[in-house]
């Protein structure tokens, strides 16, 4: 049995796994928490950007007086890297339904300098008071079944991109998008895949965060490869997730002047649409 397979079999809880231990931020002070963030996470030496987001996520959910994050919007302003880093939050403003605050994340650099990584400007409230009612045009995209698709593990030679985080994701990949990892991308911008964390943990709103931001990026599947990282993103959960693995589709429509666009839709295993995000990206031309 593989790590990832075993791992699955033990199945950690929502609020005991490694992702939780990971990202979970120590109140020093109201309105500030410190973390070392974890080398366990990132993917080119850079700590993973919806990782971040999860973090900031975490000290905002502390900070402001709703518990669930409904909309959030991060600009990366730097690379974080593993090590120590302070997440200052701010209350905007405060509602019956709503809640709003900002967070940013900062880290020291080799001169003793602050450093501002990310800031992120978020809407909270309560997932289990919301309506039943769903009125959607969105339908969840076809996948083949899961014994049907690939992983890291499944891989000859490591995937572009295969960091650390690899090893703490469970994903299988639907064949129809994975052509650029046997050298023969489609074109088509597109990238779709079965998604959980290893160790079995089932999905909640702040794993969702991480989710939008961890499946191989389009641009592998436009014929290019290194570091395709993150400028702006906007995330937006619709609901608390089922247990079982998620269904992502990523797809870019436009990579123009060393940039492209990612919209992200994250479905559970109960055919609901649990979360959705754009995000504008740097891409590496040569």
């Amino acid at each position: 049995m593989s790590d990832a397979a075993s791992a699955q079999a033990t199945r950690a809880t929502i609020g005991d796994s490694e992702f939780d231990r990971d990202s979970t931020v120590t109140c020093r002070e109201p309105g500030v928490y410190d973390i070392d963030l974890p080398a366990g996470w990132t993917i080119f030496n850079a700590v993973n950007g919806g990782f971040l987001l999860a973090v900031a996520a975490r000290a905002l959910s502390d900070a402001l007086p709703h518990a669930d994050p409904f909309s959030v919007t991060a600009h990366y302003l730097t690379a974080s890297t593993p090590g120590p880093a302070v997440v200052r939050t701010e209350v905007v403003r405060t509602g019956r339904t709503l809640s709003t605050g900002q967070a940013s994340i900062y880290q020291q650099d080799a001169d003793g300098n602050e450093v501002e990584r990310i800031r992120v400007l978020a809407s909270y409230g309560d997932l289990d008071s919301l309506p039943d009612d769903v009125r959607t045009s969105a339908v969840p995209p076809v996948f083949p079944p899961i014994e049907q698709c690939f992983g890291p593990d499944d891989s000859p030679e490591p995937l572009p991109g295969a960091s650390a985080i690899t090893d703490r994701l469970f994903m299988k990949m639907d064949p129809a998008t994975l052509g650029w990892a046997l050298g023969a991308p489609s074109g088509k911008g597109e990238v779709r895949g079965y998604f959980g964390l290893a160790d079995g943990r089932d999905a909640d709103p702040f794993s969702l965060l991480l989710t939008v931001d961890a499946l191989p990026p389009t641009a592998f599947d436009l014929g290019l490869t290194g570091w395709v990282p993150t400028v702006e993103l906007t995330a937006h959960i619709r609901c608390r997730p089922a247990p079982g693995p998620l269904r992502v589709s990523i797809t870019t429509r436009n990579l123009a002047h060393g940039f492209l666009e990612e919209d992200a839709e994250v479905w559970d295993t109960a055919g609901r649409l649990v979360a959705q995000s754009r995000q504008l990206a740097r891409a590496r031309l040569t």
